[in-house]
């Protein structure tokens, strides 16, 4: 399997994986000719994915969902409710025909599986994901409001794992955020603190090929400190340890 970060950030999520025969894309959150010219850069072509997953309604990961579909012909895979809220969001303008699931099922396609995670985030119907090419297994956990139940299982079941570790939590008290949108970051809907995401992983105990970092908040973190405060609990030398990049594609990452 290869997994590309091609963003991971509040400004634009798109993470592209191959696996088996598929080529897939997780949320369309970054335009359609950044997500086409970062492909290319790695010899890919957005018009050979077969399948857009959605996470949730938010518009760091769904604004150009309808872009992905009327330009280069994707199927995108939604759910109902994800789908409705974004609309409210974003003008997504005309998508259609378009592959509901549910949140909570799986979906295969050709031999490669895409399980979908439910997740507490303060999104209309958010959830993760878990992709499965029948040999290997690598999570795209971003977006996870706290640590819910039953996700060091899911850590446990992967081989390779691409998560949230959103802020410091000195960074984000005095930072500029005010204190509602403080609380909401922190909440049981928000996102992962460095700790909160590096406390996760040794509780899993598992022997990643990879863990790759995502969706650093631009001013209440920097890769720097992510990495720091990961290597301060859980060691240097458990597993290969990367950041995902806010601001252009991340180098290939293959399980």
């Amino acid at each position: 399997m290869l997994v590309i970060p091609l963003q991971s950030g509040s400004n634009g999520n798109c993470i592209y994986v191959e696996a088996g025969d598929r080529r897939l894309l997780f949320d369309a959150g970054i335009s359609g000719r950044q997500a086409q010219e970062r492909l290319e850069t790695f010899g890919r072509s957005i018009k050979q994915v077969d399948a857009v997953f959605i996470s949730h309604d938010h518009a760091d990961h769904a604004r150009c969902l309808g872009i992905y579909h009327r330009k280069f012909g994707l199927p995108i895979h939604v759910t109902r409710k994800t789908l409705s809220a974004a609309r409210q969001r974003t003008n997504l303008g005309e998508v259609g025909p378009l592959h509901h699931f549910e949140s909570g099922q799986t979906v295969r396609l050709d031999g490669v599986s895409v399980e979908t995670i439910p997740t507490p985030h303060d999104g209309a119907d958010g959830v993760a994901f878990v992709v499965d090419d029948g040999r290997r297994r690598v999570g795209i956990l971003t977006d996870l409001g706290h640590v819910f139940k039953g996700l060091s299982d899911v850590l446990r079941s992967l081989d390779a794992v691409l998560i949230e570790s959103n802020y410091d939590p000195d960074l984000l008290r005095d930072g500029s955020y005010p204190p509602s949108l403080q609380e909401r970051i922190r909440g049981p809907g928000g996102h992962l603190s460095n700790a909160e995401a590096a406390r996760l992983l040794a509780k899993a105990d598992v022997r990643f090929r990879w863990v790759c970092l995502g969706h650093l908040s631009e001013e209440n973190n920097h890769p720097k400190i992510a990495l720091d405060t990961h290597h301060k609990i859980l060691g240097r030398d458990r597993w290969p340890l990367h950041v995902a990049s806010r601001y252009e594609a991340t180098e290939p990452l293959e399980v």
